[in-house]
């Protein structure tokens, strides 16, 4: 996938993420040569875009993309100057009546209840969650809330793979969001130590660190990762 939506200052002032939706056609040649590298038929291309203030300008881009032959576009449905503002899946819709490719729409999905409504609405091929996988990541399984497993299993791979601690306690702040009172939330997320993590988990939730799960993780992984066609978008419906 190329990413045309980052946001962060240090890509925007080098052209590189969400400024890149003002140039269409080094879009189109950027999918061109990342072909043209690649060499292989079967080889699939996406791009992942923001909205532009006028639809059509996005409509345009999307176009020239196919037409370069992309496989699928994934659109966040807001500009590059909004960032709560509600997600626009009125553009999102006329973007995918305008393609002949599938369509992943992107922004605000927090449950699987959004998934359905927002496939309902719009009628694209798949629905991408970001932030809502962070705090739930058995959302697509059919939890409301994080399952304590999810927190388990997460403890289990980062210790067993050196995680740094700030990687480590921000998915867990994440996870426990719903899950946590809001007084247990204001203990955990101002914990700043490994140890003082697991001490609270192991209180509160009964949730350890295990070594010999963490080895069956880790090699359930390998073999799922080796079975994958990543040459195919892995879209969820």
């Amino acid at each position: 996938m190329i990413t045309l939506c980052c946001l962060f200052r240090w890509a925007m002032a080098e052209g590189y993420g969400a400024h890149l939706i003002k140039k269409p056609e080094l879009i189109r040649d950027m999918v061109r040569q990342t072909q043209s590298r690649i060499n292989q038929k079967d080889f699939s291309i996406s791009i992942k875009i923001r909205l532009h203030k006028n639809i059509r300008e996005t409509v345009d881009l999307c176009q020239k993309a196919e037409h370069a032959g992309i496989s699928w576009v994934t659109v966040h449905g807001r500009t590059v100057q909004q960032r709560t503002e509600p997600v626009d899946y009125d553009a999102i819709k006329t973007i995918n009546d305008s393609l002949s490719i599938p369509v992943v729409a992107n922004g605000d999905i927090k449950f699987l209840e959004d998934v359905e409504k927002v496939h309902a609405n719009t009628g694209v091929k798949g629905v991408m969650a970001a932030r809502g996988m962070l705090q739930n990541p058995a959302m697509y399984a059919g939890y409301e809330n994080t399952p304590l497993q999810c927190v388990q299993d997460w403890v289990d791979l980062a210790i067993g793979l050196g995680t740094p601690f700030p990687c480590f306690h921000y998915h867990l702040i994440a996870m426990m969001e719903r899950v946590a009172s809001k007084p247990e939330k204001k203990v955990f997320n101002t914990l700043n130590s490994t140890s003082a993590v697991l001490d609270f988990l192991k209180e509160y939730y009964n949730v350890q660190y295990n070594d010999q799960q963490q080895a069956k993780i880790t090699e359930s992984l390998a073999d799922h990762l080796c079975g994958l066609n990543l040459d195919q978008p892995d879209i969820q419906s």
